[in-house]
């Protein structure tokens, strides 16, 4: 299998990590062998829930047996949409009352830059550096490394950055700024939090201008912080909330959200001014509302910082130089990058699923499913510390 898999399916690396997958269940992810691999990644922050959650599992199943796909994005009304926006408008701060569903985050964040740039006139888009929001042609402009996307210019025009957490550049949004877009937490930067109330003041500054907010939660979001999203612990309320990843455990998704009359912007001059075939799809929008369900109706969010606790008691080690991030959005910044790829490659060796960030090279991803527990998190973090000690030797 693993030779079909190079020959016939497109490769994002020379050298992918190549496991064959049997099954996966809770917090393990099982081999063609049986070997039981505890998973510290959770699909890059997929899975909220853990692998087939029983929830997750039954309203897909139920579902896709009344109807998988029928019509393009926003025509026809399916219950499973509807609901799911509704329950998802109820639990967030006013304005963000009315969301537009897509098919991945990347997809959202396109839609999200259309969208402000549509209703203010304005074309000026200001990103952050060491920002990554997506890998379509949008979202790439607004990457702050340039290395990854010096290949694939030309891209869209007027796009500018800024430092993320240095408040004296904030005088650059001015009143030709159509949006300021940020990731709440900064992720393939190596899990940057906000400091010094800085998403406050853009906030402020945002307002102050006429431009719009776009926080980037594809990651943070959906109970990963301890927050249902992570602007939440930051006093600071986007005019438009873009999310994804773990909002349908596992399963293809994204969305933008913002106020009825922001999103009514697309609605008109010109109509269509967005438009997705498979946005919305019941059966997606069935497993995003299992999963919001159970993470609003359940005390799960609240065992987030008990969780990370117990995650940084557990790795103190000399190989470690800091533990970033929030919740169970954490990476551990290592000594050098070598000892950054030894653990993630003898980890898998022993049954222990890491992972890398996309920019910074001494990091290793923790991210497991919300869904873990304290004796899961304790048996890899004795896997860790293990490995770390054979590689001071």
């Amino acid at each position: 299998m693993i030779d079909d898999f190079l020959k016939y399916q497109a490769q994002t690396t020379p050298y992918p990590l190549g496991m064959e997958i049997s099954h996966a269940k809770g917090s393990f992810i099982f081999d063609k062998e049986g070997n039981p691999h505890l998973d510290f990644v959770a699909g890059v922050s997929a899975c909220s829930l853990g692998h087939c959650h029983p929830k997750v599992v039954s309203a897909v199943q139920q579902q896709a047996a009344k109807y998988i796909h029928v019509m393009v994005y926003g025509e026809y009304v399916q219950d499973s949409a509807v609901k799911y926006t509704k329950l998802l408008a109820s639990n967030l701060p006013a304005p963000l009352n009315t969301t537009y569903l897509v098919n991945s985050g990347t997809e959202a964040i396109e839609g999200a830059i259309k969208l402000a740039r549509r209703h203010t006139g304005r074309t000026e888009i200001i990103s952050a550096h060491n920002a990554y929001h997506g890998n379509t042609m949008g979202s790439l402009s607004l990457m702050g490394y340039e290395e990854r996307k010096s290949a694939f210019r030309p891209l869209i025009p007027d796009v500018s950055f800024i430092h993320f957490n240095i408040t004296s550049e904030l005088k650059r949004i001015t009143k030709e700024t159509a949006c300021v877009i940020l990731e709440t937490i900064q992720g393939g930067a190596g899990f940057i939090v906000p400091t010094n109330r800085y998403l406050e003041k853009v906030r402020q500054r945002c307002t102050e201008v006429g431009a719009l907010l776009i926080l980037d939660e594809i990651q943070p979001g959906f109970g990963r912080t301890g927050k249902l999203f992570a602007f939440e612990h930051y006093d600071c309320i986007p005019d438009i909330l873009v999310m994804g990843k773990g909002m349908a455990s596992g399963m293809p998704v994204g969305a933008f959200t913002t106020s009825s009359t922001i999103m009514h912007s697309l609605q008109h001059s010109p109509k269509l001014g967005h438009i997705t075939t498979f946005g919305g799809n019941p059966v997606i929008a069935a497993a995003s509302l299992a999963t919001l369900k159970e993470l609003v109706n359940t005390n799960l969010i609240d065992e987030i910082p008990k969780k990370e606790k117990l995650f940084k008691h557990l790795l103190k080690h000399p190989s470690i130089n800091e533990i970033r991030g929030k919740g169970l959005m954490l990476a551990l910044i290592l000594k050098n990058e070598n000892l950054a790829n030894e653990l993630v490659l003898k980890a898998m060796e022993k049954g222990l699923i890491l992972f890398w960030l996309l920019f910074e090279p001494k990091a290793v991803r923790i991210s497991p499913p919300l869904t873990i527990s304290e004796a899961e998190i304790k048996k890899g973090c004795f896997i860790i510390r293990d490995i770390l000690d054979e590689l001071q030797q």
